[in-house]
């Protein structure tokens, strides 16, 4: 087949696929669209790479970043924080919610001051804020839970179908070949076939979750071209994992998956014990495939035993850090002098972030920055927790809680914690929207404290019906 007829097969595809998931009666916000065209940047190469040609990296460009995408990304958070402005009521609740969401990014700012370039620090601090701007309008949608459906597949019908054609069809697009080692790599519209890997694991679960919702529900309308729409997109989300061969994110969505089954169960949504029993086996058992499995195991995932050299970075790195109380500052440790110590002590691999998302934070934050990194994980995970037991039979408490548990195991050997990076933006999310059903559950416990039943409405019509959605 010529690439401009399997062109014009995957456009027409992916309108069609945006047909069948039509709903007539789900009104969410045109501001989505704001951090929907976010994601598809952040999860695939920026914009500058499609305007122009690419060339190898150098420490200099790390440092001055590229215009095009600086104007980009700053009309985007422009254009977010502006919708915001018509939902400030919400956006400040909100804010007092997520308390450890605010410490943490105000920790990032105050360590602006001691970064060794202070400018390239603050540039790279409102791109992460933009991060925030952009799960903040999803969760104070008028119907976040819609929002959240309509993020995924928005998302999902662009970047999954389009990374599968160039990997087919556009092969000096869609694939790399490795400077070291001369393997070839499927990378889609990712610049690596590990970014394409936690990209469709992400969105992969997110189709999973749309997916049981459609068999579950029976009484959604029109939910067959919903079921084939949305178990379309999650056949292109498994079919990349398999081309993209990433093992972390492959772990990551078998892990993602069993969280998102289980816990759909009747009998897990009301216990909440039952749920940390499970998170706990889960990453017990994902954590010994990972780091304590014997040769056969770790090969089995495509692993060495020194976890594809990872460990020798880290033994490197961790010695390099200027303050291990405080760290380099806001994303400021891979520049400069200690970004070309390591790249002359590992060549051709370019290496730009320590491969585990702990050690990345400690780096740039310090022992503070790890700490604060734990006390979103388990306040978001403790939220989403609670939520089970008010949140609606159809709701997104199983994704958020597979969210925030990938995420952190993810992270244990890629550095996920990163600013528009896919795997952190939905943390983000999963975090900030984990409080919004906790809410609900607080407000009907204090009806029933009265004596009076709770009310059995839907969490998204009460949650955010005062003000008008214009963005």
């Amino acid at each position: 087949m010529s690439t401009s007829l399997a062109t014009l097969l995957y456009i027409t595809g992916i309108l069609g696929l945006f047909y069948l998931d039509r709903e007539k009666n789900l009104h969410v916000s045109k501001a989505l669209w704001i951090p929907v065209v976010w994601i598809w940047i952040s999860g695939s190469k920026p914009p500058s790479f499609w305007f122009g040609p690419s060339s190898a990296p150098s420490s200099g460009q790390l440092l001055d970043g590229n215009p095009v995408d600086r104007l980009i990304s700053m009309v985007l958070i422009a254009a977010g924080l502006v919708a915001l402005l018509f939902r400030s009521r919400q956006v400040a609740s909100l804010i007092k919610k997520n308390w450890s969401v605010l410490f943490f990014f105000s920790y990032c700012l105050l360590s602006v001051m001691w970064s060794d370039f202070p400018e390239v620090a603050l540039k790279r601090w409102i791109k992460a804020i933009g991060d925030l701007v952009m799960v903040v309008v999803v969760v104070t949608d008028a119907r976040p839970t819609d929002a959240v459906r309509r993020l995924i597949t928005r998302t999902g019908f662009i970047l999954l179908p389009v990374s599968v054609l160039l990997i087919k069809y556009y092969a000096n697009l869609g694939r790399t070949f490795d400077t070291w080692s001369g393997e070839a790599g499927n990378n889609g519209v990712a610049y690596t076939k590990n970014m394409l890997g936690v990209l469709t694991f992400v969105l992969s679960l997110g189709a999973l979750w749309l997916v049981l919702r459609s068999i579950r529900d029976k009484n959604q309308p029109n939910r067959v071209r919903h079921f084939v729409a949305q178990g379309t997109l999650l056949a292109f989300g498994l079919w990349l994992l398999s081309l993209a061969h990433s093992a972390t994110s492959g772990i990551c969505f078998a892990l993602g998956a069993l969280l998102i089954v289980i816990t759909s169960l009747e009998r897990f949504r009301q216990r909440p014990r039952a749920i940390h029993a499970l998170v706990l086996a889960i990453l017990i058992i994902g954590g010994s495939t990972v780091f304590f499995g014997n040769e056969v195991v770790a090969h089995a995932v495509g692993r060495q035993t020194n976890l594809t050299g990872r460990t020798e970075i880290w033994q490197t790195v961790i010695p390099m850090v200027p303050n291990p109380i405080i760290g380099a500052g806001f994303d400021s440790f891979w520049l400069g002098p200690r970004l070309e110590r390591m790249w002359n002590l590992y060549p051709h691999l370019y290496l730009n972030e320590a491969h585990n998302g702990y050690i990345q934070t400690y780096l740039d934050l310090g022992v503070i920055g790890v700490l604060l990194i734990a006390l979103l994980l388990l306040s978001g995970y403790w939220n989403a927790v609670k939520s089970f037991r008010n949140g609606e039979e159809f709701g997104a408490n199983s994704l958020m809680l597979a969210y925030i548990f990938t995420a952190a195991f993810y992270s244990m050997t890629e550095a996920g914690f990163r600013e528009m990076f896919v795997v952190w933006i939905f943390l983000l999310l999963a975090i900030v929207g984990s409080t919004q059903t906790s809410k609900v559950r607080s407000k009907n416990e204090a009806i029933e404290a009265d004596g009076l039943p709770a009310p059995r409405s839907n969490w998204r019509q009460n949650l955010l019906s005062t003000t008008s959605h214009r963005g």
